[in-house]
């Protein structure tokens, strides 16, 4: 997996900072977001695994499929993949750069799971608390939880906040055990 994250960084790097000096961040994500999901299709990536199409075929194939999707500097980095034969990146290019543009705009995704539904009051004073705590825009999605029985659990790619009655019985528990 480390392999694949230091193989994808040049290419996202290239990428973002073509779509940043050209103020098409949005644009670059949607159209990395398409062709990621094309690579990732089991199917395509049997063609794609095919050792007697060339580099041009897969280029194409993945461009046919997302050809209302693409710009044309979108379709220069799928042929650029295509000839590096680095198809197989896109997945992880496209996480690569969700990543890069969340931190040029400050925002954050978060996954925030409770024992109860939360009110739309809470969602906000939660997402304004978390924004100031995180110094970012705060986009928040919820689910629901019954086994953590109470508390919130607060996930982002690179942090776990966990704050379940769950979590403090389960260190109770070990205290006592000691």
């Amino acid at each position: 997996m480390a392999e694949l994250n230091t193989v994808a960084r040049p290419y996202t790097k290239a990428a973002f900072e073509y779509a940043l000096d050209k103020g098409n961040l949005d644009q670059w994500s949607a159209m990395l977001s398409i062709a990621a999901q094309a690579a990732q299709d089991s199917e395509m990536a049997l063609v794609l695994g095919n050792p007697a199409l060339t580099s041009e075929q897969k280029a194409e194939l993945i461009i046919a499929v997302c050809e209302k999707h693409l710009d044309e500097a979108g379709t220069n980095f799928v042929s650029l993949l295509a000839e590096n034969q680095r198809l197989a990146l896109l997945p992880e290019i496209f996480a690569q750069f969700e990543n890069l543009k969340a931190n040029q705009t400050q925002s954050v995704e978060l996954k925030v799971t409770t024992a109860f539904d939360l009110t739309e009051q809470q969602q906000q004073n939660l997402t304004q608390a978390l924004g100031k705590k995180l110094g970012r825009e705060v986009s928040m999605t919820t689910e629901v939880d019954k086994s953590i029985l109470g508390g919130v659990v607060i996930r982002t790619e690179d942090l776990v906040i966990d704050g379940s009655v769950r979590a403090r019985i389960a260190k109770l528990a070990e205290a006592m055990n000691s």
